[in-house]
């Protein structure tokens, strides 16, 4: 389905999660640690750690039930009041980092897959994220391969540049590049048309590229 998640239950985001309800478009609330205004939080802090902080987070999320909410993220509060909020609610809690009692749960897959491997980022990485994968280590290592090959010139050989012009063509069309003075373009044609057919890389010749990926 068509959805956005608004975080945040402060009177304004209430507001805004009425508005945006009734103009048609579905919405998830998101209450407890919000990502996105960890500036005003001071960082990524549980919430819910103290009795008006638990109750303010099962009120909001009563609140974003009235205005229309069809469901609520609970992340980073202690189990028990994502429990308390789960069974005040008629509407599906799911959990991040908010223990094992709401209807579903959650996880980045960036964390869930082990997918950064980066010292700093260990150090950010919630408490609450158990890795089911080190995916990382294998995404940091083909990068590395592509590069290798891309500068030695194995890749993309033959077999990875499937795009033929036959040599009747290739002929024809270095010939009306040296017509447009362009007899260095016309040379190069004619010296990769040889190569793709001999199976040949760029590796035996001087090779300048660098690589990307997109």
């Amino acid at each position: 389905m068509g959805a956005i998640k608004l975080e945040g239950g402060s009177p304004s985001r209430i507001t805004s999660a009425k508005a945006i309800v009734e103009a048609g478009i579905a919405v998830m609330g998101h209450v407890g640690l919000t990502p996105q205004a960890i500036s005003v939080l001071g960082g990524f802090r549980a919430q819910g750690k103290n009795i008006a902080s638990a109750v303010k987070v099962v009120e909001t999320a009563m609140a974003l039930q009235e205005v229309g909410c069809f469901a609520v993220v609970l992340e980073g509060v202690p189990a028990p009041v994502a429990a308390a909020a789960t069974s005040a609610l008629r509407i599906p809690t799911i959990a991040i980092g908010a223990g094992p009692f709401c209807s579903g749960q959650v996880l980045l897959y960036h964390d869930l897959l082990g997918m950064m491997q980066d010292p700093h980022h260990a150090k950010v990485t919630p408490k609450f994220c158990k890795q089911f994968g080190q995916v990382g280590e294998v995404i940091n290592k083909a990068p590395l391969e592509y590069k290798e090959e891309v500068t030695n010139g194995s890749f993309p050989g033959p077999a990875y540049s499937p795009y033929k012009i036959s040599s009747s063509d290739v002929d024809g069309f270095s010939k009306e590049l040296q017509k447009l003075g362009l007899e260095k373009a016309a040379s190069a044609a004619a010296k990769a048309a040889e190569k793709m057919e001999t199976g040949e890389s760029s590796s035996s010749g001087k090779n300048h590229q660098t690589s990307a990926v997109g």
